[in-house]
């Protein structure tokens, strides 16, 4: 698609967006969206992608032998035009986890509900406590603290863990991170957390690391309790340090595969005002 096309379908999008977000009281809290919106064709608002091209060259999960493979179908010398045909795994690079993705949850991606693809973004940044620890779980209090910041997570937000683990990116043995029993350690959310950001009832979570839950675990105990919600995952974002804790507004566009578990996904981020890192800002 040119780029015409593609600008031209997200600005039909915002078009129509702006007419609903004043009516809708999930996003109330979010004071920054009206202007996002209305300056996205002026250019003082951001679009950022937080996704990776996909490729044969990402880090596949410990285990994988067969992730990505192309082949060129036509070409513009021979045939005239340029096509490809693809496989892949649904959860590589830049991928959203479907609910059915682990029980108890039901819904494939091409069932997730339109509306919760779109909402504002929540940042919770743990890279000073991943630094220390790579087993670092984000605890319930860390929420309530980010609460005390900015006000009550509004219903429908989706709350990404910043980690600094994107960093590390495309190394596999750095990204991964395994020990020597092959055991991969790296941040994730907890439990508790997930708990409180249920009650809050945000759309989905996403992480700059391979899963949303912490490298070590054994029992994925967050895929099941937040899948198990009806809440979808991202996973593999790349580095949030552009995108502010609170402010920006998130559009995810996964792949509409039928029963699928998931699949690769483009998840852009609106933010306003002068490009600035997060790490520049708080310094």
């Amino acid at each position: 698609m040119g780029v015409f096309g593609r600008s031209g379908i997200l600005a039909a999008f915002v078009v129509a967006l702006m007419t609903l977000l004043p009516q809708n009281p999930r996003l109330s809290q979010n004071p920054h969206r009206d202007d996002l919106l209305a300056n996205l064709s002026s250019g003082k608002t951001r679009v950022l992608d937080l996704s990776y091209a996909i490729n044969d060259k990402l880090v596949p999960w410990p285990g994988d032998t067969r992730w990505f493979e192309a082949q060129v179908n036509s070409t513009v010398e021979k045939n005239g035009n340029f096509t490809r045909s693809f496989w892949m795994l649904e959860h590589y690079g830049t991928h959203l986890d479907a609910p059915i993705h682990f029980p108890p949850g039901k819904v494939p991606v091409d069932k997730i509900p339109a509306k919760q693809l779109f909402g504002p973004a929540v940042v919770i940044d743990v890279r000073a406590e991943g630094s220390k620890d790579a087993d670092f779980l984000l605890p319930a209090a860390q929420v309530e603290d980010w609460e005390k910041r900015h006000g009550r997570i509004p219903e429908g937000a989706i709350v990404l863990l910043r980690t600094g683990w994107a960093a590390r990116w495309p190394d596999a043995q750095r990204y991964r991170n395994q020990d020597a029993k092959g055991r991969m350690h790296f941040p994730g959310f907890s439990v508790e957390a997930v708990k409180v950001l249920l009650e809050r009832k945000v759309s989905g979570l996403g992480c700059d690391t391979l899963s949303t839950d912490f490298g070590a675990s054994t029992d994925y105990a967050v895929h099941h309790l937040a899948l198990g919600a009806g809440l979808y995952q991202l996973e593999n974002l790349t580095d949030l340090g552009e995108v502010p804790e609170v402010g920006a507004f998130l559009v995810v566009a996964p792949i509409k595969l039928e029963g699928g578990s998931g699949g690769p996904v483009q998840v852009f981020a609106l933010v306003g005002g002068e490009k600035q890192r997060i790490n520049e800002i708080t310094k």
